[in-house]
């Protein structure tokens, strides 16, 4: 993996925003620092159902969107294969991957302006496996092979449309889904969340940190050609 955080950039101006799951985490603090950049944001937490594709056309609609950032999502059920049911398992399928899927579709059926940016926030699991969260990391999969199948019909159509799956590769510290992932995971091997936390993770990621990732691709040129990301405590690097 290559850092790029400190790499020289050509940048832009993020006009206008949507951020769907901006009632907490990764969502708000993304608004908040897109709006501390002078962007007009539209955040929208859970009084919008963005599974629902007629509110997803109308929060387009409403927002105008250069940049449109995917951060909702289900809070896993923490629990081996064993103890779950169908709807625990399957339940970041039908969240998480619905509003990507939605977005995705509705972003390329208005469409959104030629240099417009799609975020959609995945998750170290997709790459590492979560045997404790169910169905949590295929669906983290998912939207990343669903940015790249955006972007292959936004490029069919020669549409100027850029989506990008941003990876953060740690636990999130100051996240509900974040702190329930290192109190499992910790209790495995008779330790506490923080010091899972630690050991694993020595430079910690929290919610701003990925904000600051996200306000960088959307805003720096030299990675307009990347459909995948990474996101450390160190920075966003390229998988």
């Amino acid at each position: 993996m290559t850092n790029i955080a400190a790499s020289p950039s050509t940048v832009t101006t993020v006009r206008n925003a949507l951020v769907i799951g901006a009632g907490s985490g990764v969502g708000r603090a993304t608004a908040d620092a897109l709006t501390a950049a002078g962007a007009h944001v539209l955040a929208t937490g859970h009084e919008r159902d963005a599974t629902d594709p007629a509110q997803v056309a109308a929060l387009l609609a409403e927002a105008d969107p250069d940049l449109v950032v995917v951060a909702a999502g289900v809070r896993p059920r923490m629990a081996p294969v064993e103890e779950q049911s169908w709807e625990s398992f399957s339940a970041p399928w039908n969240v998480d991957v619905k509003i990507a899927f939605e977005v995705g579709r509705a972003a390329l059926a208005r469409p959104l302006r030629p240099d417009s940016t799609v975020v959609i926030v995945s998750s170290g699991a997709a790459l590492g496996g979560s045997p404790l969260s169910g169905g949590y990391a295929g669906a983290k999969r998912m939207q990343m092979f669903l940015a790249d199948y955006l972007q292959y019909a936004a490029d069919a159509r020669d549409l100027g449309i850029r989506f990008v799956a941003l990876v953060p590769r740690q636990l999130l510290v100051g996240t509900v889904i974040g702190e329930a992932a290192a109190a499992a995971y910790g209790a495995l091997n008779g330790r506490s969340a923080e010091a899972h936390l630690k050991e694993h993770y020595p430079v910690p990621l929290d919610p701003a940190g990925v904000a600051r990732a996200i306000v960088s691709i959307a805003t720096h040129e030299e990675l307009r050609q990347k459909t995948t990301l990474a996101v450390t405590g160190k920075g966003l690097e390229a998988i």
